[in-house]
């Protein structure tokens, strides 16, 4: 279960934000109040919030999840592929350090966090344009150190590895069809984004509840069939900067005593 989340609100430079879609620039009142909702979704489900201010000179600083990988043991403070992101990493250090011991992705390493995906004492670690197999190994040893096993995945598709695949309670991922069948992944029931749909694999799970986005129907019923409670949000405005439900957020679980 998750006790704490960290999350960090978009600044003003926010549509100038590093991005691959062809979408119209987002529109930063509504990405405000899309951030707000996400927040008191988070609270709703029992995290406690620590809301960052606005990383001047950062404008995709907002998707806090690329900065570390959390477990714990330990946050390890991520060494972003991009490099007008790596910054954003250090200004993590304060807040990450008020909850966990930390540990780091060094260079020639590089990793962001939305290519690491855990289910339990499991890692997925995807090596993609901005994880390399040098952070993918880093970050696999450090974890190895606290007993997590790692498993290292090429993506071949899509801007992270969460883009693609997600994992949904119930001994399920969420996948886009270029992944399903994947061998890393025999062994779970595999829900596949229907054609149209792939933006919906980026989905939450916290505390038993999934967080959708919304706006994709058929993809919301096949997680209806796992008979967990069902929360859709609005995420127009970071979709089109390449970002999602995932990305906005550090979740933690209570600390190793």
């Amino acid at each position: 279960m998750f006790s704490h989340a960290i999350a960090r609100i978009p600044g003003p430079d926010y549509p100038q934000g590093l991005t691959t879609s062809t979408l119209p620039a987002p529109d930063l009142d509504l990405a405000l109040a899309q951030h707000d909702a996400y927040v008191r979704c988070l609270k709703s489900l029992g995290l406690t919030v620590d809301v960052l201010p606005p990383a001047p000179g950062f404008p995709d600083a907002c998707f806090v999840e690329d900065t570390a990988v959390v477990v714990r043991e330990v946050a390890v403070v991520s060494r972003p592929g991009a490099p007008s992101r790596q910054g954003e990493a250090d200004s993590m250090v304060e807040p990450l350090s008020a909850h966990r011991p930390l540990a780091r992705i060094t260079d020639p390493g590089t990793l962001d966090g939305g290519d690491i995906l855990q289910v339990d004492k499991r890692f997925f670690i995807g090596v993609s344009d901005r994880t390399n197999e040098e952070g993918a190994r880093q970050l696999a040893a450090i974890l190895a150190g606290h007993g997590y096993q790692s498993d290292i995945i090429h993506v071949a598709a899509g801007l992270h590895l969460k883009s693609s695949l997600n994992y949904v309670g119930e001994n399920t991922m969420l996948v886009t069809a270029d992944f399903a069948g994947h061998p890393a992944i025999k062994g779970f029931r595999q829900i596949v984004c229907p054609e149209g749909e792939e933006y919906a694999a980026n989905t939450l799970l916290v505390n038993g509840t999934l967080i959708m986005p919304s706006g994709y129907p058929r993809t919301r019923a096949l997680l209806e069939t796992l008979g967990l409670p069902i929360a859709q949000l609005d995420t127009s405005e970071y979709r089109k900067m390449d970002g999602g439900l995932t990305c906005l957020s550090l979740r933690l679980e209570s600390p190793v005593s």
